[in-house]
């Protein structure tokens, strides 16, 4: 059975690559942050499994045949959702703020076949950020490049990022995006995929 990716994210294609997948990225053309603003009652959960949802779905309808793995992740922080930083004030504002603090990751993984959802569940990390001082602040700003306004919470742990934290509870696939333990149990007991 043909796997698709629907997604660009360069992490969640490499978590599939390192457990030896065989799969097709075809991103989805979905305006995420409309379907945020239009569903704004819903729990961080209920809105990452709506955008996991949503990008399988779209992608499925246009290769029936295929599996399609979609998947989101949104970032709570004192009971709100943050969305990517807009630039890199914006990531500075994020930063300061989440500084010294908790914030959830939610990440949700989807299936999906011919438009249809087969199968979807989500997890939830909680990191907890250094109290960190102005000029360390303004040095990542320096180094993180991309990751200021291409990662949720303006960070990449897998990268420079991880100097940020002072502790994380969760699984590391859920951090970086990907829920990818019930996602290869799901492929290998449901469609036979894997080992």
């Amino acid at each position: 059975m043909k796997l698709i990716l629907a997604s660009q994210s360069t992490a969640r294609k490499s978590l599939l690559e390192n457990a030896e997948l065989s799969f097709e990225c075809i991103p989805a053309d979905l305006d995420e942050r409309k379907i945020e603003q239009e569903n704004a009652a819903k729990s961080p959960a209920e809105l990452a499994v709506l955008l996991a949802q949503e990008k399988a779905r779209l992608v499925s309808a246009d290769r029936p045949q295929a599996l399609v793995i979609g998947a989101d992740q949104v970032l709570e922080f004192q009971g709100r959702i943050l969305s990517k930083a807009e630039d890199i004030e914006d990531a500075r504002s994020k930063l300061s703020a989440m500084r010294g603090q908790a914030h959830h990751l939610i990440s949700a993984v989807t299936l999906a076949q011919n438009g249809e959802v087969l199968w979807s569940t989500h997890e939830k990390a909680t990191l907890m950020m250094r109290m960190f001082d102005d000029v360390f602040l303004q040095n990542y700003i320096d180094q993180a490049g991309g990751a200021l306004t291409k990662n949720v919470g303006a960070y990449a742990l897998e990268g420079l990022g991880a100097q940020l934290f002072e502790t994380i509870e969760g699984d590391y696939f859920t951090i970086l995006g990907l829920p990818l333990l019930p996602l290869l149990k799901e492929l290998k007991d449901q469609h036979g995929v894997g080992l």
